[in-house]
C-alpha cells in the first residue's frame, strides 16, 4: 500500500520536473541575431530602446539608406540618422543600395545569408530575427525567407489596420484623430498586403491637441521600442502570440505617402482648423502653399486659428487682411474661419514676417479695399 502510494507520488513528481524543464527550456531560448531595418529619426528611437535591451539579442546589425549628395551639384551630403547612431554604438552598419531596382538583388550580411559552401539555401537559423521601422522600401520575399516565420517583424506607428502606409503618423493628424498607437506586426509579402502581418501586440496613445508629427513620432518611437522589447522578451520566454488584424472596412483610413499637392490648401473647401492640423502633420516636410493671382507659390508658415474678428464683415474664403492687432495675416477659409499667418514666402522670394510681407504687396498695388485675394 505504501510502495504503491510512493511509485504515485514519483511519478507526479517526475512529471512535475518534466513539465518545469520543459518549460526552462523555453525560458532558455536563445537570444536573437537582429538584423535591423531603418533610416530616420523614429527608427533610431526605436532602435535606442532595443540596444539597450541587452538581454534579447546576442548581435545586432543595422541595414540602412546610403549617404547621397543633395542641394546644388551635390554640394551638400545627407547621411542617414540610423547610420549616425549606429556608429556611435559602435553597431555593424550595412548600407543597402540607393535605386531601389538595385535592393531586389541585395543579400544580408552574415549570418543571416544562410548559404552552405555549395551555395544552397540552407533554412534560417532559428536565432535570426529581422525588424524593420520606418524603412521606405518592399522587402522582396527571397530577403524575408532568411528569417524564420514570426521572426520578421515590423513596428508601424497606427492602430492597425487603420493608417496602413508610409504615412500613417501625418495622416492620424490631418484627420485630427483622438487616438493613434503603434502595433508590433508580422513584416508580409508584398502580395499579401502592405502592413497586413498579425499583430503581436499594440499599444494606444492619446493625441494632444496641439500635437506634430516631430513631437508624435518621438512619443511612439519610444512606446514602439519598448513594445517591441516586450514581444521579444515574450518570444523568447515562449509566451508571446500574434492575432490577425480586424478587416479593412471601407471606412478604415488609409496612410498615402504625402504628395505636393497634399500640401496646396483650398480656403474654399478646408476650414482654418483642417489647414492648421496639415501644418502640424506634414510642414516638417513640405510647405503649406497656396497661389497668388499673378502665378506664383506663396508658403504660410507658423499658423494659428484666429477668431473674434467679426468687425471685418463677410468675406469670401481665399481674402487676406493685415491685422495690427495679432500682428498676423489672416485669410478667410471655409465656414468663415480665419487662418493666422505669422510668417510668408513668396516664390523665389525670402521669409518674412507678416507686416513686412504685406507691406510689400501693397507695394505692388495687389490689394483690392485693403485686402488680398488668393487662390
Amino acid at each position: 500500500m505504501h510502495s504503491q502510494a510512493f511509485y504515485i507520488t514519483l511519478r507526479l513528481l517526475i512529471k512535475c520536473l518534466n513539465a518545469h524543464f520543459y518549460t526552462g527550456s523555453n525560458a532558455a531560448k536563445k537570444p536573437f541575431d537582429i538584423l535591423f531595418f531603418g533610416r530616420d529619426e523614429f527608427s533610431c528611437k526605436v532602435f535606442k530602446q532595443l540596444h539597450a535591451a541587452r538581454d534579447v539579442w546576442q548581435s545586432i546589425s543595422i541595414a540602412t539608406n546610403p549617404d547621397v549628395k543633395t542641394g546644388r551639384r551635390g554640394s551638400h551630403l545627407s547621411i542617414s540618422p540610423l547610420k549616425l547612431l549606429g556608429e556611435s554604438l559602435e553597431v555593424p552598419v550595412h548600407t543597402i543600395p540607393r535605386r531601389k531596382v538595385d535592393f531586389k538583388d541585395w543579400m544580408p550580411p552574415p549570418p543571416f545569408t544562410n548559404t552552405n559552401e555549395a551555395h544552397v539555401s540552407v533554412p534560417a537559423s532559428e536565432t535570426h530575427l529581422l525588424v524593420t521601422a520606418s524603412f521606405g522600401r518592399i522587402l522582396r520575399p527571397s530577403l524575408l525567407r532568411f528569417f524564420p516565420p514570426d521572426q520578421r517583424l515590423n513596428v508601424h506607428p497606427s492602430l492597425l489596420p487603420a493608417y496602413r502606409g508610409p504615412a500613417p503618423i501625418q495622416r492620424a493628424l490631418m484627420r485630427g484623430e483622438n487616438v493613434t498607437g503603434v502595433c508590433v506586426i508580422d513584416m508580409m509579402e508584398k502580395k499579401e498586403g502592405i502592413d497586413a502581418g498579425s499583430v503581436w501586440g499594440c499599444e494606444r496613445m492619446v493625441v494632444p491637441e496641439s500635437a506634430t508629427f516631430p513631437s508624435m513620432s518621438v512619443e511612439l518611437a519610444q512606446t514602439g521600442g519598448d513594445l517591441l522589447v516586450t514581444v521579444l522578451r515574450d518570444m523568447l520566454l515562449g509566451s508571446a502570440r500574434s492575432t490577425p488584424q480586424l478587416p479593412v472596412l471601407s471606412t478604415t483610413p488609409h496612410a498615402s505617402v504625402i504628395s505636393a499637392s497634399d500640401a496646396q490648401v483650398d480656403f474654399a473647401s478646408q476650414t482654418a482648423l483642417d489647414i492648421v492640423r496639415l501644418s502640424r502633420a506634414i510642414s516638417h516636410q513640405r510647405p503649406i502653399t497656396t497661389t497668388m493671382l499673378d502665378g506664383r507659390t506663396l508658403q504660410l508658415h507658423h499658423l494659428s486659428v484666429s477668431r473674434n474678428h467679426d468687425d471685418l464683415g463677410p468675406v469670401e474664403p481665399g481674402w487676406a487682411v493685415y491685422s495690427p492687432r495679432t500682428h498676423t495675416v489672416l485669410i478667410n477659409c471655409a465656414d468663415r474661419e480665419w487662418l493666422s499667418v505669422k510668417k510668408l514666402k513668396t516664390q523665389d522670394r525670402a521669409l518674412l514676417a507678416a507686416k513686412e510681407w504685406w507691406n510689400g504687396v501693397k507695394g505692388l498695388g495687389l490689394l483690392h479695399e485693403g485686402m488680398l485675394k488668393l487662390f
